[in-house]
């Protein structure tokens, strides 16, 4: 997973252009990301594994960083240039921003071209409200970024958390949680 993070993160640092990633890319990311630190727990604080280990998390950790910040930029210019971003070039977490994006940038633009008109419109700004729902863990997930754009985890076996329901889906799809019912 290194070797694909580090071109990952070249092909961004690059190019002007946005990159490709597999849909999957940052789950898998994040799952190496924890099997490093999980290993790195494991063995001797002394030996050179550990030291090699921790440049290696560390590494990763600027790589991931670097790249989610460079590939924002150029998504975000894209949007608002008014430009569609190539759906196969995203990575589910991304498209999903993207798509709560859009249409704010859309929004935007509009309003600047009726202003550069003389026409002042009022803006009205749609409010989302994203509804919870609470799940069991069972299975150790790593923090997640929400549907609302709120940090949720990590969470460890048999955590009961709220998240938004959009998030509850997908956790329970990939078999890492079961709803709670609550009565």
């Amino acid at each position: 997973m290194y070797d694909e993070l580090y071109a990952a993160w070249r092909m961004e640092i690059e190019s002007t252009d946005l990159g490709s990633l597999a849909v999957d890319f940052y789950a898998r990311v994040g799952d190496y990301l924890r099997k490093i630190k999980e290993e790195n727990r494991m063995l001797d604080k002394k030996s050179i594994k550990t030291s090699l280990l921790e440049h290696e998390l560390m590494n990763a950790k600027r790589m991931v960083q670097e790249t989610v910040l460079i590939r924002y930029r150029k998504i975000a210019k894209k949007i608002l240039e008014g430009k569609k971003v190539p759906a196969e070039s995203l990575a589910a977490e991304e498209a999903k921003l993207c798509s709560d994006i859009a249409p704010s940038a859309d929004a935007f633009n509009r309003f600047a071209t009726n202003l550069a008109q003389g026409q002042v419109a009022k803006v009205e700004v749609e409010t989302v409200v994203h509804k919870r729902v609470a799940l069991r863990f069972i299975k150790p997930v790593p923090s997640i970024i929400g549907a609302d754009m709120q940090t949720y985890g990590p969470f460890l076996v048999e955590d009961v958390a709220s998240v938004p329901v959009e998030n509850a889906k997908i956790l329970v799809k990939q078999g890492l949680a079961k709803q709670v019912e609550i009565s």
